[in-house]
């Protein structure tokens, strides 16, 4: 997506409701202004990542309940809300930031959800994009820290240099995640 206007991206929309009083006061809670435009985005990154659990089952689609101050309110979420409330925290720092979107095919640990969706594609996963240092980079907040160490998998990092992506292997180099089409 091209935009001239990266401010587009800081401003609060529908669902990344960023200046909302919660999400201004959860982003407090984690960083402060003398924090570097960096430590902001990694701390902010980790504190999404790990505070709310990965829960694909627990869908409400409903556009009240995806809104960013809906979402900080839940223990868990899914990619999709993740990538949400990441977007607004690092917009309410100030940050230019959207979600994006993604198929992909899961190969490890999802017998459950396919039984549930009948098929091993999760079609829209959602990530965030962070701008940094101008460039924009995928940040995906999707699975926290306990979750990849169950499923034998890298705890994904990210500090806004480089792009992170789903884990595309398991640490023994099985087949994990497999990116089928970027909607961006």
């Amino acid at each position: 997506m091209v935009n001239s206007d990266i401010s587009t991206f800081i401003q609060p929309s529908l669902f990344i409701d960023n200046t909302h009083p919660d999400v201004l006061a959860e982003k407090d809670k984690v960083v402060s202004e003398s924090d570097s435009t960096q430590e902001k985005i990694i701390k902010l990154y980790l504190h999404v990542r790990d505070k709310w659990r990965y829960n694909p089952y627990k869908l409400d689609l409903r556009k009240e309940q995806m809104r960013a101050s809906e979402i900080i309110k839940r223990p868990e979420a899914y990619c999709i809300e993740k990538a949400i409330l990441y977007a607004a925290l690092v917009r309410a720092a100030g940050i230019p930031a959207k979600v994006g979107f993604a198929n992909v095919i899961n190969h490890i640990g999802t017998e459950k959800l396919e039984e549930v969706l009948k098929t091993n594609m999760l079609v829209f996963h959602g990530y965030t994009l962070v701008h940094y240092n101008n460039q924009w980079r995928v940040a995906t907040p999707a699975f926290n820290k306990e979750l990849c160490e169950l499923l034998n998998v890298d705890v994904l990092e990210f500090d806004g240099t480089e792009d992170s992506m789903l884990q595309h292997f398991s640490k023994e180099g099985d087949k994990y995640m497999e990116y089928v089409h970027d909607y961006g």
